[in-house]
């Protein structure tokens, strides 16, 4: 475990949880930013879903001028030189990874989510994690290191189901930057799910949609075909 464990908000479901979906906010925002999502995905009751939503720390951003805001890593557009901090959060995530393990669920059934520069985050963890994850659903998001993936990413991923979701009209992160990890990606032998849509960096009803559909297919339930392997 690397230091302090990540602060998080848990949402529980009423029965015992099958699957542990962890997702990552973006720049700025913190863990509660995305749990008003929670009920607006209508997951059926028999696939009962833990949500753990962490807060990233606050950390002094180059592109605000030091400013301090909650982020997975430092960026400096001018620079163009990594990402200063992503390696310590990637950490930290595998960290809140091994605690939904020692709490009973397998490693097979832990999806990870992330939006922006969560959704970097959730696929830097993903792909380079040793033991085979259950999903990664990247929204308005790009990879970085993909030149890496043929030779440093796990081979117990490979297979691993990715569906990436991006908005057109994207000012933040322009959408060119999703389809160029997409290929990545599928160039590298990865099966991605690509769906955009009419809106800028932000999710939609229709997006919200699909993103339930996926887990719903992804997670399926214990002993379905969808179970990977631990």
């Amino acid at each position: 475990m690397l230091g302090t464990p990540l602060p998080t908000v848990e949402v529980n479901p009423r029965s015992a949880p099958v699957a542990t979906v962890i997702w990552l906010h973006g720049l700025g925002a913190d863990g509660h930013d995305f749990e008003p999502l929670i009920p607006l995905l209508q997951l059926p009751d028999h696939l009962p879903v833990r949500f753990v939503f962490p807060h990233a720390p606050e950390i002094p951003i180059t592109a605000f001028g030091g400013q301090r805001a909650r982020a997975w890593f430092d960026f400096d557009p001018a620079s163009g030189k990594g990402l200063p901090g992503l390696e310590k959060s990637v950490l930290k995530i595998q960290d809140l990874i091994q605690q939904e393990i020692d709490n009973g669920i397998p490693a097979g059934r832990i999806l990870l989510a992330g939006f922006s520069q969560g959704g970097v985050a959730a696929l830097q963890t993903a792909l380079y994690y040793p033991r085979p994850l259950a999903g990664i659903l990247a929204l308005s998001t790009f990879m970085t290191d993909g030149e890496k993936l043929g030779t440093a990413a796990a081979a117990v991923n490979r297979a691993i189901p990715i569906l990436m979701c991006h908005g057109q009209q994207d000012a933040m992160l322009p959408m060119s930057l999703g389809t160029a990890s997409r290929d990545a990606l599928q160039h590298a032998g990865y099966a991605i799910e690509w769906r955009e849509y009419p809106i800028g960096h932000e999710v939609c009803p229709e997006e919200i949609h699909d993103i339930s559909r996926w887990l719903q297919a992804v997670l399926g339930g214990p002993g379905t075909p969808n179970t990977r392997e631990l």
